[in-house]
C-alpha cells in the first residue's frame, strides 16, 4: 500500500473543499440559533393544518412594513415545524441598526403579527413557547466560543510539541505541531461549512452552543486520530531511520510503513464511533440533532485528514533532510561529578 505515491491527489482534494468552504462560509447567512443571535423564537401548537410556506410568504411581506428610519428592522424569519410534533416553530432575527427599547417594541409588535397569521389558518392554535434573547448574549457567546476554540488549539500545540520531543535528528518537533495545528483547521473549517450547508435546506439544523461543543469535541477525535499515525511514525523513526542499519527505510518508505499499520486501527475506530453516532441520531431527543450530525462530518473529515493529509505533508516538508537517530543524553544520578 503505497499512500504517498497519491499524495499531490489528496492535498488538492483538501485545498479545494478547504478553500471553498471558507468562501462560502462567508457567503451566505448563517441560520443561527436562538442562543446565538438577537433573535425571538415563537412555537405553537395547532390542532388541524398549517401551510408552513403560506405563513412565510405572509411574514415576508409583513416584515417590510417594520422600518426603522427608512431600514428594514428584520433580517431573516425561518418558519418549520417540529419533527413529531404538532408545532410550528417561527424564529425572527433582527438588524443590528436600533436601540434597545425600540427592539423590543418591534419584538413585541412583530409577535402579534406571527400569531395573527398562524391562527387565520388555524383557530385552535396557541402560543407554547417564546424565547426572547438580546444580542448582548449573542456577543458573549460568540467572543467566548472563539477564545475556546483559540485556547484549545494553543493547548494541543504545546502538547504535541513536548510529546514529539526527542524524535529524530533533522526532522524538527515543529514539523508535527504545526502539521497537527493545520489539521484540525481544515477538520474545523470543512465540517463547519458542510453543517452550515446542510442547515440552508434543513433549518432545524442551527448555529448554536450544540455547534460550538461540536467543533471542540472534533478537536479532540482529530488530534487523537492524528496522533496514533504521527507516534506510530516516530517509533519507525527511531528503528529504520538509518540508512546504514540493515533494515534501513528512507522517510518515504517508513512513512508508508507506518499508515499501513496504522491503517485498520483509524478505519474501525472511526466506524465505530460512525455506527453509534448514527444511532443517537436517528433514535436520540432532536435537540441535540444537530450536535450529532456535526461530529458525523467531523468523523469523516478527520479520519481522511490523519492519513491523507497530515502524512503526506509531513513528507512534502522533510524529503529532502538526511535522517539520523536523535540520541537523547541520559544522565546517571550516580555519576560522581568533578569540579
Amino acid at each position: 500500500m503505497d499512500i504517498l505515491k497519491n499524495r499531490s491527489v489528496y492535498l488538492w482534494i483538501s485545498i479545494v473543499l478547504f478553500v471553498l468552504s471558507l468562501f462560502l462560509l462567508l457567503v451566505p447567512k448563517l441560520n443561527l440559533g436562538i442562543d446565538m443571535t438577537w433573535w425571538i423564537q415563537m412555537d405553537y401548537n395547532y390542532e388541524n393544518s398549517i401551510d408552513i410556506e403560506e405563513v412565510k410568504n405572509q411574514l415576508n411581506l409583513e416584515k417590510k412594513e417594520f422600518l426603522d428610519e427608512w431600514n428594514e428592522i428584520i433580517n431573516n424569519i425561518n418558519v418549520y415545524w417540529i419533527t413529531g410534533e404538532k408545532t410550528v416553530a417561527v424564529v425572527v432575527w433582527f438588524y443590528d441598526n436600533s436601540d434597545d427599547k425600540k427592539i423590543d417594541k418591534y419584538k413585541n409588535d412583530f409577535k402579534l403579527k406571527v400569531f395573527n397569521t398562524i391562527k387565520s389558518q388555524d383557530d385552535s392554535v396557541i402560543e407554547a413557547k417564546y424565547i426572547n434573547i438580546w444580542k448582548s448574549f449573542w456577543d458573549y457567546i460568540r467572543d467566548t466560543a472563539f477564545i475556546t476554540l483559540a485556547l484549545a488549539i494553543i493547548a494541543i500545540t504545546f502538547y504535541v510539541t513536548f510529546a514529539f520531543s526527542w524524535v529524530v535528528s533533522w526532522i524538527s518537533v515543529i514539523s508535527f505541531a504545526a502539521i497537527t495545528v493545520i489539521t484540525l483547521f481544515h477538520d474545523v473549517i470543512i465540517s463547519s461549512w458542510l453543517y452550515i450547508f446542510t442547515s440552508i435546506y434543513f433549518p432545524e439544523f442551527q448555529i448554536d452552543t450544540f455547534f460550538i461543543t461540536a467543533l471542540l469535541t472534533i478537536l479532540g477525535y482529530s488530534i487523537n486520530d492524528t496522533i496514533v499515525v504521527f507516534d506510530r511514525i516516530r517509533s519507525n523513526l527511531r528503528q529504520y531511520a538509518w540508512k546504514g542499519w540493515k533494515n534501513g527505510k528512507d522517510l518515504y518508505e517508513i512513512i508508508n510503513l507506518s499508515i499501513k499499520e496504522t491503517l485498520t486501527r483509524s478505519i474501525y475506530t472511526s466506524l465505530t464511533l460512525f455506527f453509534v453516532l448514527i444511532t443517537i441520531f436517528f433514535f436520540w431527543p432532536e435537540t441535540i440533532s444537530g450536535f450529532i450530525l456535526v461530529m458525523l462530518f467531523g468523523t469523516i473529515v478527520g479520519t481522511y485528514s490523519s492519513i491523507f493529509i497530515a502524512s503526506p505533508i509531513l513528507y512534502i516538508t522533510n524529503k529532502d533532510k538526511k535522517l539520523s537517530v536523535y540520541k537523547k543524553v541520559v544522565i546517571n544520578p550516580e555519576d560522581k561529578i568533578v569540579v
